[in-house]
């Protein structure tokens, strides 16, 4: 016997399910999330819900929102059990259930007049998103904002029935602008490096096409701190909801499931109030670029390592990737030999106890996070997590064997097979150039890197199309697991 989940059900809830100590109708709107997905709502939703449960800030309650088809989906899921959301904390040792209900509003998709009207509401305060690292558009090879791409160019034109994330953001600064209210502060919770820089530069970027005024009043204006996020969130399938189903008696449309580790490191940078998230665990600094650093390059950039060898041979769970011994090795000789070693320090952080921490998170049994997740939108997440370290060791003069092999085990990825001849399913925007460059690279390998868009100078550099050359030529002959050996006996 299971219960659906809603408002109406929580009390009848299993008693081994956590539920809210406050009522959600007591909570007002602070927040506006852009990009409700797992990760937002095991992340800063289930921060916020340990803060509401601790009987503080409940004026900051959030309200989502969205620009995608995806949006609405998750809005309809949502909205059929009053915006609660099931959390499944879970490792080899430990496992809980409780259901967060921070969320009280998600407004709907294509509804431009409500979405502005609601952001230039003084209530909110607090303008977040976590919307991935493609949603921002960033030239991948400079890192840089792009005005020139047409969803940008149409906002520009139609400020006041935008389609972007940013262009709706934008909008309703202006209205507050003009109404004389006090800006929203804008906090990315995505993996990016700078993340705050980046969402200032899109906004600012924007603005620019519009008005140069408008641009440098957001500049001077609007707050953007940076922050680092990090949980290991995977998606939801039937899978996750039939578990919840049988092991603890709840019907939720779309569950989360994650580990127990979370972290949030945030700028202290908020002109117009913030919630006391310092109460439940978030650390707040003046400076987050190292720890940022440390986590997009050591936890992102040892996803990205560890997935292309796992999906060529044909290993579907993370966990699993983790138990073969020779793709183990293989991201703990990396990151000590190669990421680490130009990463700058992080206060009060060893290295060495983080990437144990990142080793056995990788290896959690419970998660269930597929090699097939890490896979996806390589064309956004390559530029990002590894060709800057990339990068930093060819100024540096020193080895990128390692690093090599990772962006060689990519574009042998991309060409679609598995060395067993199984399909390699991806999503990516660039799916269909990266298939086709793959192949021509089997015969010659500079085809790959002449994608200057994704690899830039790294690309043209002698010591790393030498090194990416020979390593991807091994690949296709010897295929994944003995080139992953001949790298092992620094042999490669």
């Amino acid at each position: 016997m299971t219960v659906k989940l809603s408002k109406a059900t929580l009390q009848n809830l299993p008693k081994n399910v956590g539920v809210p100590s406050y009522s959600q109708s007591d909570l007002k709107a602070g927040i506006i999330h852009f990009g409700i997905g797992n990760f937002h709502r095991a992340h800063q939703a289930v921060y916020l819900d340990e803060l509401f449960n601790a009987g503080s800030d409940h004026e900051w309650g959030l309200v989502g929102a969205g620009v995608l088809a995806s949006d609405e989906t998750m809005r309809q899921k949502l909205q059929a059990q009053d915006w609660l959301t099931t959390v499944v904390e879970q490792d080899s040792g430990h496992r809980t259930a409780h259901v967060t209900a921070s969320m009280i509003d998600y407004l709907q998709p294509g509804d431009t007049a409500n979405t502005i009207a609601r952001l230039a509401d003084p209530e909110i305060r607090i303008v977040s998103l976590t919307i991935t690292e493609g949603g921002y558009f960033i030239d991948p090879a400079s890192g840089v904002f792009n005005p020139k791409h047409p969803a940008i160019i149409f906002d520009a034109a139609n400020i006041k029935d935008p389609k972007t994330v940013f262009g709706l953001i934008l909008a309703g600064l202006m209205r507050r602008r003009g109404e004389g209210t006090a800006p929203f502060t804008v906090m990315s919770c995505d993996n990016i490096p700078g993340n705050g820089h980046v969402t200032s530069d899109a906004v600012s970027g924007l603005a620019a096409l519009i008005d140069p005024n408008l641009a440098q009043w957001v500049k001077d204006h609007v707050a953007f701190p940076n922050s680092m996020v990090d949980r290991i969130t995977p998606a939801t399938t039937d899978r996750e909801r039939g578990l919840l189903a049988t092991d603890f008696g709840v019907e939720d449309n779309w569950p989360v499931f994650c580990e127990p580790f979370k972290q949030w490191v945030l700028e202290d940078h908020f002109p117009a109030g913030r919630p006391a998230l310092e109460k439940v665990g978030v650390t707040f600094v003046k400076d987050v670029a190292p720890f940022e650093l440390m986590k997009i390059r050591i936890l992102n950039g040892g996803h990205a390592a560890i997935a292309y060898p796992a999906s060529l041979m044909d290993i579907h769970f993370v966990h699993e990737a983790m138990e073969e011994p020779l793709i183990r090795n293989f991201l703990t000789k990396l990151e000590r030999e190669e990421i680490i070693p130009v990463l700058p320090p992080v206060p009060g952080t060893s290295f060495d106890d983080y990437l144990d921490l990142i080793v056995k998170r990788f290896s959690n049994p419970k998660i269930g996070d597929t090699i097939q997740r890490l896979c996806q939108d390589g064309s956004n997440r390559q530029p990002k997590f590894i060709l800057p370290t990339t990068a930093d060791r060819l100024k540096a003069g020193k080895g990128i064997t390692g690093l090599s092999l990772v962006s060689a085990l990519w574009c042998r990825f991309c060409a679609g097979t598995t060395d067993s001849g199984k399909p390699t399913n991806y999503l990516d925007a660039s799916a269909e150039r990266l298939k086709v460059e793959a192949l021509k690279a089997k015969g010659d390998p500079k085809a790959f890197l002449a994608m200057t868009d994704i690899f830039g100078e790294v690309g043209v550099s002698p010591i790393f199309v030498e090194s990416f050359s020979r390593i991807l030529r091994t690949l296709w002959d010897k295929g994944a697991r003995e080139t992953l050996k001949l790298y092992l006996a620094d042999k490669l």
